[in-house]
């Protein structure tokens, strides 16, 4: 048995205004708002994710551990989708790239942070406009999610991994240690949806180095789990 990721799960201040602007720079449709307020974003292909941008009253205050690396097909590509997203409402961030760097660092209207990465990037290639969900996380991450997605291992060295759909689409990475600092809750997480039982996938990936936790979720039909370097993720109820 596996999970499949349903869905990248944002945290956000004001999910409205977060969401069109998504919606904008990746040329996703807005499906709905559920009754919690949580708003989705489409998947655009069968390798794809949906994103869902729910409500939070609490503002950011760390780097995220997760952000988007967006591809470009040219200079002019580049340029174009730096232009779109400043005009969105995105802004320039400094986070020690350096003058001569290639790509472009920026961060949305809540502050999340993300990469407009230059043309010719191989490891990108063919990925799709979210070429990469570039995570802070060990070798060890990297391994049990490749299990808990059943997803071929596409980089293993010098403790960076790398892990992507049978099917292609976006890779999914992890850059090793020093890991940054976590806050009490992740803004960004994955959403599974089991391909069967669910207390039997909750076991199979607690067996995989997975645990159960409390964030004050209640009675829920989801199961709240944290991953080995302590990260948040649901388990959905299976199909």
């Amino acid at each position: 048995m596996s999970s499949q990721w349903e869905a990248l799960v944002i945290d956000a201040n004001d999910p409205e205004r977060l969401a069109r602007f998504w919606s904008a720079l990746l040329d996703r449709e807005i499906t709905g708002t559920d009754d919690d307020g949580v708003i989705t974003l489409a998947a655009v292909d069968g390798a794809g994710f949906a994103i869902d941008i729910e409500p939070t009253r609490h503002p950011k205050t760390l780097p995220n551990r997760m952000h988007f690396d967006l591809t470009s097909e040219s200079a002019d590509a580049q340029e174009a989708t730096v232009a779109r997203a400043l005009e969105l409402g995105a802004s320039h961030l400094d986070v020690g790239q350096g003058a001569d760097a290639e790509h472009v660092v920026l961060q949305d209207p809540e502050g999340n942070e993300f990469c407009v990465i230059e043309p010719g990037n191989r490891f990108l290639a063919g990925c799709g406009t979210i070429g990469a969900l570039s995570c802070d996380g060990t070798r060890e991450v990297g391994l049990f999610w490749q299990q808990a997605l059943d997803w071929p291992l596409v980089w293993d060295q010098d403790e960076e991994t790398a892990i992507q759909s049978p099917h292609g689409g976006t890779k999914v990475t992890w850059g090793g240690p020093p890991l940054i600092e976590k806050p009490a809750k992740n803004r960004w997480h994955f959403d599974l949806r089991p391909r069967g039982d669910q207390a039997e996938e909750v076991a199979r990936l607690e067996a995989l180095g997975a645990t159960r936790t409390d964030i004050g979720q209640g009675q829920v039909g989801w199961v709240v789990m944290r991953d080995p370097d302590g990260n948040e993720f649901c388990v959905l109820s299976g199909r």
